[in-house]
């Protein structure tokens, strides 16, 4: 199973901003260099939004659509990645003390992913949640310092 955690340092509610705001979706998932909104609102249910991915010379677009939010606890995407599939990725907030602790859970769906989804790609996908979850942490704790200091 692909299932990640970290304590972030800031509340639930701080680290929920973060998520719910379209235009930093690509400063913490990993891979992305730009995102933008394309149906609904972000993050209501079946809201979707285009990332693109920037791979030397070549860049690669995919979607991602909510499936299932609970604000500001649960957020379940689907990923879709085009020829590699679509994935489906879990994140649960929940506070622990002052803090909040985020679970990513990521599971291939569709597509070549979920075919070949065994565990040797589990491991990958955990190494790509420890970087991702580290950039989610440093935007959300950079943003909460912000936050502090205008207070």
């Amino acid at each position: 199973m692909a299932v990640r955690h970290q304590l972030i340092h800031a509340t639930p509610h701080q680290v929920w901003a973060v998520l719910a705001d379209p235009s930093r979706y690509a400063q913490w998932v990993v891979g992305t260099s730009d995102s933008r909104p394309t149906r609904g609102r972000w993050p209501e249910l079946g809201s979707a939004l285009e990332y693109t991915v920037r791979i030397g010379p070549w860049t690669v677009a995919g979607t991602t659509v909510v499936r299932h939010v609970d604000a500001p606890k649960e957020l379940e995407l689907e990923v879709d990645s085009g020829p590699i599939g679509t994935a489906r990725v879990a994140i649960e907030v929940r506070p622990w003390g002052d803090e909040a602790l985020v679970k990513v859970d990521e599971h291939p769906l569709r597509g070549i992913g979920g075919t070949l989804h065994n565990a040797a790609v589990d491991t990958l996908i955990q190494l790509r949640h420890r970087s991702m979850l580290t950039r989610l942490a440093n935007v959300v704790e950079k943003s909460a310092g912000r936050d502090r200091a205008r207070a």
